[in-house]
């Protein structure tokens, strides 16, 4: 019998090492895939069976390293999963975003993820499988950070259009938008300013904000047999923070300046 194979961008953080341990609990194998190979291969081993967790290093906007993640998958099993999580932002405000930050964060947000599926659609077409973009609430609003959201935004389409155009294959496509997630990233921040998540939980209606298990929760189901009649769809994992988008946005828009 065929091995089933998830793939996880981006792998080495926080946010897709839980989505790589939670797709593990009914996956075979699950690639890791991270541009830092290095990391990527620390990320399997702490989560243990050498043999099911593999690393790999890919930079996922390079269309070569990209068919060498798709051949690796292959040789594994079939992929079953894709889930596109490699993402990163750059300049805050639309005034500081430069050409080169624009192309960039185009690039592996949103090209990325183009490139990953096209890498795999045969594999995806033969186990009928799932695909879930890591979005953001960013794609969906304005909060800042124009070259990633605007990425984020054509994410949210590409996520349709796959829906729409690969359905007859019996592949599903859906979306998850994160809010605000504590990562490293932010505890760094709680180490400078200890006020850090108190300041950011007001925007929040749950008080709080999510958690790296929250958004691979959300993964796991959309790629489960839970989720078999859902395509389509950006869920958006942010604690209540989008239903007070309007009072969000108008504070943010308040507040910018250069």
């Amino acid at each position: 019998m065929t091995q089933s194979v998830a793939i996880v961008t981006g792998a080495a953080g926080d946010i897709g090492r839980a989505i790589a341990r939670r797709l593990g609990e009914d996956h075979d194998v699950v690639l890791l895939a991270d541009i830092d190979g290095g990391a990527a291969e620390k990320a399997a081993k702490d989560l243990g069976d050498g043999e099911r967790f593999v690393p790999i290093a890919c930079d996922v906007t390079d269309a070569v390293s990209v068919g060498k993640l798709a051949a690796t998958a292959g040789a594994q099993g079939t992929v079953r999963t894709l889930v596109n999580n490699a993402g990163a932002a750059r300049a805050v405000s639309l005034h500081d975003t430069t050409p080169d930050i624009w192309r960039m964060d185009n690039a592996l947000n949103l090209e990325a993820a183009f490139l990953c599926f096209r890498a795999v659609e045969d594999m995806l077409k033969e186990s009928r499988g799932s695909v879930i973009n890591i979005a953001s609430v960013n794609g969906m609003n304005v909060f800042g950070h124009p070259a990633y959201s605007v990425a984020k935004a054509g994410l949210l389409h590409l996520t349709r259009l796959i829906a729409v155009e690969y359905g007859k294959f019996g592949i599903r496509s859906n979306a998850v938008a994160p809010g605000t997630v504590r990562t490293q990233a932010w505890e760094a921040r709680a180490a400078a300013n200890p006020q850090v998540f108190e300041e950011a939980r007001r925007w929040y209606p749950l008080q709080r904000i999510v958690n790296p298990e929250d958004v691979a929760n959300a993964v796991h189901f959309l790629a489960g047999p839970l989720a078999a009649a859902i395509s389509g769809v950006c869920l958006p994992v942010d604690c209540g923070l989008t239903a007070g988008q309007a009072e969000l946005a108008r504070t943010f828009s308040q507040s910018s300046h250069y």
